[in-house]
């Protein structure tokens, strides 16, 4: 008798497309807050690969979703059959890392400085953590939400896993570093801001900017900093067993999914905000002489692919680790 412990992820993929592509009917048909092209308020709509659309390509999104809802049933089957695996992965790939956009990344990055700004009395120029999570923003954790959704059903249905035995230790290694060197470029450039240094960009502009600008430029380059130094615990001794210096869990296993999970987020946010960033460098809107300002996010791709990898490695090393431990005490 099949299980049924792989089918509920298909199940819950479809259901997800099913209702999206309802309200992406409705948007078609009139309902407001269509959250792309000529309903998203931002300036820029080269940032968002459906910046284009006005809300009556609510109904080809309508009819993607009832594609990925076939696909995601055609995984509950558990038959074997490679062809549902052929759209389940394309199609989970545009949801995760087409449809949404560099500001998903932005609103992760600046709810933290939102939430303390209250409390050393900063000034961002009346910014809220609204202005950071519009609905437009909001909107991109659906779709994000439905492809992570179908990727986990096609994982459950090809359990052979093939590619994943590709991340090996070493190669995990050696993407921890690329991702750290990749995220310190765009660090650079913001402490030098920081600190007066008109790196990548002009004197003048450095000049006329807000001091909001070098104060947010700053933090971010302290936390994609600090996000690379946590990097490090992937293949490092206390990304598996907690260090000394953390009270009452010192010494305990670090659980896996308490580093895959937020890794993996931030991977595919960084991937997202990087591939936005080289479509608005296409277009042309950025000005040569300030390549401080978006060149080096479009690198984000290369951090963003290198977490990625780096995640699965560790997530392989922990299982292999706990199958063996699992062994010898049998």
């Amino acid at each position: 008798m099949r299980s049924i412990a792989p089918a509920w992820r298909g199940y819950t993929a479809a259901l997800w497309a099913l209702a999206y592509g309802v309200l992406a009917s409705a948007w078609a048909l009139g309902l407001p807050g269509y959250p792309w092209g000529t309903g998203d308020p931002s300036p820029n709509r080269a940032m968002s690969a459906l910046g284009w659309t006005t809300p009556g390509f609510g109904w080809w999104i309508a009819a993607f979703c009832l594609l990925t809802a076939g696909t995601a049933l055609a995984l509950t089957r558990g038959d074997g059959r490679r062809a549902p695996l052929f759209l389940a992965w394309p199609i989970a790939a545009i949801l995760v890392l087409v449809v949404p956009d560099s500001r998903l990344m932005m609103g992760v990055a600046y709810t933290p400085l939102m939430l303390v700004v209250p409390v050393f009395g900063w000034d961002l120029g009346g910014k809220t953590l609204a202005d950071a999570w519009p609905w437009p923003v909001l909107n991109q954790l659906l779709p994000l939400l439905g492809g992570l959704l179908l990727a986990a059903a096609a994982l459950a249905y090809d359990r052979r896993r093939t590619l994943v035995r590709w991340f090996t230790p070493r190669r995990g290694r050696v993407a921890v570093y690329v991702s750290i060197a990749v995220s310190l470029i765009y660090c650079v450039t913001r402490w030098a801001w920081a600190l007066g240094v008109p790196l990548g960009v002009t004197s003048e502009f450095l000049a006329a900017s807000p001091q909001t600008l070098w104060l947010v430029g700053a933090y971010l380059a302290t936390f994609g900093a600090l996000g690379g130094v946590l990097t490090l615990g992937l293949v490092q001794r206390w990304g598996e067993i907690f260090p000394r210096w953390i009270p009452f869990l010192r010494g305990r296993r670090v659980p896996p999914m308490l580093a895959v999970v937020p890794a993996s987020f931030v991977s595919i946010i960084v991937v997202v905000a990087g591939l936005a960033y080289i479509r608005m460098a296409g277009t042309g809107v950025f000005p040569m002489e300030l390549w401080g300002t978006w060149l080096p996010e479009c690198f984000w791709p290369i951090w963003g692919a290198a977490l990625g990898a780096a995640t699965v490695s560790y997530h392989q090393r922990r299982r292999d680790a706990e199958k063996d431990a699992f062994v010898s005490l049998r």
